[in-house]
């Protein structure tokens, strides 16, 4: 287990995780972007791998990865991101999020190496199943390197079992069906589910997908260990291109405010 994380969610405290395209809009906006999430009160940070057919995200993360890559970005971008993120930030725990098809034609073995190298301390495969992660798995196993488990609201018992019985860091919830930056949370259902899954698993779970603001934050943390925060952000890169200053500063104030939501 990382120990990053593990230290993260060493106390009772509610953790607000953003989630931004690495290299959206390029290489240098984007890592002062995600210096402003860090300053300004994220807990942790998902990075985007872009990828040219991201079926799991809606529209605003799709242009983002489009953006991203026409500028250049490729994993070793991201890697660069990463290692300047630790040169001013030793302690915070950075995932990596994307595809599989990626990782595999970078090469799983050379990937999880950088990845180690950097400070890498998760990674969210959303199209990786555990029956067929086996080969990534025994690669991060022994670099303190979690493997981090989604979690549907249409997952099973029985897949509730697979799903957690190798899983490390923390589970990713999924609160809605679908794809990335659509309708909101069902608080009722989303109570039941954590229940559920806290007979299966005494890891912390984190809830993501159709969270916008700091009350469905407050909301969402009196029953997670945490709220997961990323097409907002990605609109606001994208309707303030033009203009980096009033894009960062609008940035830094929306995370101040989402971080304001986890204390309850």
């Amino acid at each position: 287990m990382s120990k990053r994380i593990k230290k993260i969610f060493s106390n009772k405290e509610k953790k607000l995780i953003t989630f931004v395209t690495g290299g959206d809009p390029e290489q240098k906006t984007s890592q002062e972007i995600l210096k402003t999430i860090i300053e300004n009160g994220a807990d942790m940070i998902e990075i985007g791998m872009p990828f040219s057919d991201p079926m799991a995200d809606g529209p605003t993360i799709q242009r983002s990865s489009i953006r991203a890559i026409k500028s250049g970005t490729n994993l070793n971008t991201i890697f660069k991101i990463c290692t300047d993120i630790r040169k001013f930030n030793k302690d915070i725990p950075i995932i990596l999020m994307g595809y599989y098809n990626i990782i595999f034609h970078y090469g799983i073995k050379q990937f999880t190496q950088i990845c180690s190298s950097v400070g890498i301390d998760g990674l969210i495969i959303v199209d990786l199943q555990p029956e067929e992660d086996d080969e990534l798995y025994v690669s991060i196993k022994n670099k303190g390197i979690d493997l981090i488990r989604l979690i549907t609201p249409n997952t099973t018992s029985e897949r509730l079992k697979i799903i957690t019985s190798n899983a490390s860091g923390f589970l990713y919830y999924v609160t809605i069906t679908g794809i990335t930056g659509q309708e909101s949370a069902d608080i009722h259902e989303l109570k039941k589910s954590i229940l559920k899954i806290r007979n299966y698993s005494d890891l912390p779970i984190v809830a993501g997908f159709g969270i916008n603001n700091k009350n469905q934050i407050n909301e969402i943390c009196k029953i997670t260990d945490g709220a997961v925060v990323g097409s907002s952000i990605i609109k606001i890169i994208e309707k303030n291109q033009g203009n980096k200053e009033e894009m960062l500063r609008l940035i830094g104030t929306f995370v101040k405010e989402l971080k304001i939501g986890t204390k309850i």
